[in-house]
């Protein structure tokens, strides 16, 4: 029997939430609105402006784990933080959730803990300031080949592919659990990174891979076409299970050449962040649990729906009663 149902590898950053108003953005230099990646010396400089700060553990994957986790099923995170203030909330807040943090802090790094910066203004809107800090350096050392073997599956985070060494941690993850008669997927994460490392991708997803999930974008990235439909098969051609998550328009997914295509209820987002992540948590549970395609699917945009209607990007609600509602378990 397996330690792990699950275990995720991806960007541990810190999220830290503050309240300021318009004229604090201008002062700041912050563009309102969207997310930018910073230096070191300007990620201290925000951090050091924020007022109040509410933290909470983060990063795609990591949100995914946690939703999966949500729901009941063992899980761990391979991700790396300096042993830092931030870097030691960080381990602690994600074992205190039930997520096995599988890499202490590390000492011996002049890095600091990743983190993202967020400032709320009073009409909502969010303007993330992201210094990608240690995680970014993640690398095949920081993965020991239990870590892959202890699991029935992996799941791996696109937005490290943009360094050699995360692509190397990836593959040593990816290897020991399929090693051990587990499964491995990816979420695309980012077309823009797909841009920049278009074959590589499709090298790990040929021969490393059993499944991918993405958004129209970043599948159409993939096969640079506008043209999604197209896309999807094509990608399913070279691996087994592809789902392509279509915003209003619900998901389309093919699992060895059966495709099935679910709709979604459409609500007014609060908050979209955390949509993607949470749809991966939904639907990996599907899967992990063995239901169906489409049963699995509908899971996934349960969950999607849930985390849109609150600002944040991991569960409120208790989304497994939500299933039962729908008659899923």
């Amino acid at each position: 029997m397996k330690k792990f149902e699950i275990v995720g590898i991806g960007n541990a950053i810190v999220d830290v939430i503050s309240t300021c108003d318009d004229s604090f953005l201008d002062l700041m230099g912050i563009e309102k609105g969207i997310m930018q990646l910073v230096e070191k010396e300007r990620g201290e400089t925000l951090y050091t402006a924020m007022e109040t700060r509410t933290q909470t553990p983060g990063g795609a994957v990591a949100n995914t784990i946690a939703g999966i986790g949500a729901l009941g099923l063992k899980t761990g995170f391979v991700g790396k933080v300096r042993n830092d203030a931030l870097g030691q909330f960080y381990a602690k807040s994600m074992n205190d959730t039930g997520i096995e943090f599988l890499n202490p802090p590390m000492d011996g790094s002049d890095v600091p803990t990743s983190r993202s910066m967020i400032f709320v203004t009073p009409d909502g809107e969010r303007s993330m300031n992201t210094y990608l800090g240690i995680s970014a350096e993640l690398g095949s050392e920081d993965v020991q080949d239990e870590f892959g073997s202890a699991a029935k599956n992996v799941f791996l985070e696109g937005y490290l592919f943009d360094k050699d060494k995360g692509k190397e941690a990836f593959k040593r993850l990816s290897r020991s659990c399929r090693a051990g008669g587990g499964q491995a997927g990816i979420a695309i994460s980012d077309p823009f990174c797909v841009e920049r490392h278009r074959d590589d991708f499709f090298d790990l997803i040929t021969n490393e891979l059993d499944y991918v999930i993405g958004n129209e974008a970043e599948v159409q990235s993939l096969y640079q076409t506008e043209d999604t439909d197209a896309a999807l098969a094509q990608l399913s051609e070279i691996c087994p299970l592809v789902v392509c998550t279509r915003s209003g328009d619900g998901v389309s997914a093919i699992q060895n050449g059966h495709r099935v295509d679910v709709s979604v209820e459409t609500i007014v987002p609060v908050d979209a962040t955390g949509a993607g992540d949470q749809f991966a948590a939904g639907f990996l549970y599907g899967i992990l649990t063995d239901r169906d395609l489409e049963t699995a699917c509908r899971m996934g945009c349960i969950s999607a729906g849930e985390v849109i209607r609150h600002v944040g990007p991991r569960p409120e609600a208790n989304v497994f009663d939500m299933f039962k509602a729908e008659g899923l378990v």
